[in-house]
């Protein structure tokens, strides 16, 4: 496995744990009070991260070259100028 699709199910399971534990705390928190908006909020932002990592692992996966991932890290590696 590519170093960069290790580095891609790292950060979702990273965001995943951190999802669960805004949820508890939303649980806890009063219904339509502040706290529990901004907690839906991040909730929700943390889940258009994780569609947007699925969406590249998947296009790094069926790729028949070097995939997006794979491209951006060879692209970060130094090179020559010639």
């Amino acid at each position: 496995m590519m170093k960069s699709l290790a580095c891609a199910e790292q950060a979702m399971e990273r965001i995943l744990d951190l999802s669960a534990d805004l949820q508890i705390k939303r649980r806890a928190s009063a219904k339509y009070s502040f706290e529990f908006d901004e907690y839906s909020v991040a909730i929700a932002a943390y889940g258009k991260v994780l569609e947007a990592l699925t969406a590249l692992l998947h296009k790094e996966l069926s790729s028949p070259d070097l995939g997006l991932l794979g491209a951006m890290e060879s692209s970060l590696k130094p090179q020559a100028v010639i």
